[in-house]
């Protein structure tokens, strides 16, 4: 078992051309949580939302497109990169939060699953190509990228699709400055056992806090009481505790994944860190390099898409994976030999990272 190695043979990506920039949101009207109508100018919530998070603009997918519709979308670009056969996947795996929701409504519709959509949408006729969906927040597909990796170590399967995928922007409320935050994409990849390979996935570590935190993220009804469908629920964030959660705990589980695969630290050529907050992520890779006593931080090492992305989720990291692969992140490569982390945040509270030579 242990001369298996998961490897990453295949990226994909989509991201919805539909470009919304801060302004869109000069004309909303905004509400604090306890449903009071905050008096501010939105030029000033805006502003200081961008100063905050870093974000600029971000992509929405048209409002005929679902969640399978563009994970299906990203697979395909995998499959093509990677010149698989899909008839060839053990298994599809589709980490997503909310489904599909389909235009005009805000309900989320999970029968059947995504992963079988998506599966049928590639019209995989292999009844032992196994589908199944993995809700588990924003670390959703590093969470899969786990589990395909046990599946592959343990010889059930030797390749594996890996989607994360989310369409945010139809579930968020208007009435919530939260809402900027978000928004749609999909990312996808394939990985493969190879025996005996220098490549591949060296180790991994997650953690789950529940027992203050599960509810730091949630489902609630819109800021805005007045609202016209009272009934609707929206993606409801604690953000200065999700804030605070993260630095306190994110570091200390990058390092636990480091140290666990043996590799140094200076071998760390990239972090993929999930996208979800500009400044919250520069903080988490300050701390995590000080478990080094290494003050001095090349940025370089973490790329960074939200200013022009959002958050998309599941999405964020997989898409930056394979931006950076097809050179399409500017001057950020991934070498052979280089050590690269993927790491996530996010609702549960959920943690993870995965540590991967190139």
């Amino acid at each position: 078992m242990s001369k298996i190695k998961s490897v990453i043979v295949g990226t994909g990506s989509y991201v919805p051309e539909n470009i919304i920039k801060n302004e869109a949101f000069l004309n909303h009207s905004f509400y604090e949580k306890n449903g009071t109508k905050i008096e501010k100018e939105n030029q000033e919530i805006i502003d200081k939302f961008q100063s905050i998070t870093e974000i600029e603009e971000r992509r929405y997918t048209s409002p005929n497109q679902s969640t399978s519709d563009i994970g299906y979308l990203a697979a395909l670009d995998a499959l093509e990169s990677s010149g698989i056969n899909a008839e060839e996947l053990d298994y599809i795996i589709v980490a997503h939060n909310f489904g599909d929701i389909h235009e005009g409504k805000n309900r989320i519709d999970l029968l059947p699953a995504i992963s079988s959509r998506i599966k049928h949408k590639l019209q995989i006729q292999n009844p032992d190509c196994i589908a199944y969906d993995l809700p588990f927040g924003c670390p959703g597909w590093v969470q899969a990228i786990i589990q395909a990796d046990y599946f592959i170590r343990s010889g059930d399967a030797k390749k594996v699709l890996v989607i994360g995928a989310d369409t945010l922007s139809k579930i968020t409320d208007p009435h919530d400055r939260d809402s900027m935050i978000f928004a749609d994409g999909a990312g996808a990849t394939i990985l493969a056992a190879e025996e005996n390979s220098n490549k591949g996935i060296l180790a991994h570590k997650t953690q789950s806090h529940t027992f203050e935190e599960a509810y730091y993220l949630k489902m609630g009804a819109s800021d805005n009481a007045n609202s016209t469908e009272p009934e609707d629920l929206y993606i409801k964030m604690e953000g200065r505790k999700v804030y605070e959660y993260a630095l306190k705990n994110v570091p200390a589980v990058m390092k636990m994944a480091l140290d666990k695969s043996g590799a140094n630290v200076s071998d760390v050529k990239k972090v993929l860190v999930h996208q979800a907050n500009g400044k919250m992520d520069e903080a988490i890779l300050k701390r995590f390099l000080r478990q080094y006593q290494i003050k001095d931080v090349d940025h370089d090492i973490m790329p960074m898409t939200i200013s022009k992305f959002g958050n998309t989720s599941v999405a964020s990291v997989p898409t930056m994976l394979d931006f950076i692969l097809k050179g399409k992140l500017g001057h950020h490569k991934i070498n052979e030999g280089d050590v690269v982390m993927f790491t996530s945040v996010g609702a549960g509270m959920n943690i993870n990272t995965v540590v991967y030579q190139y």
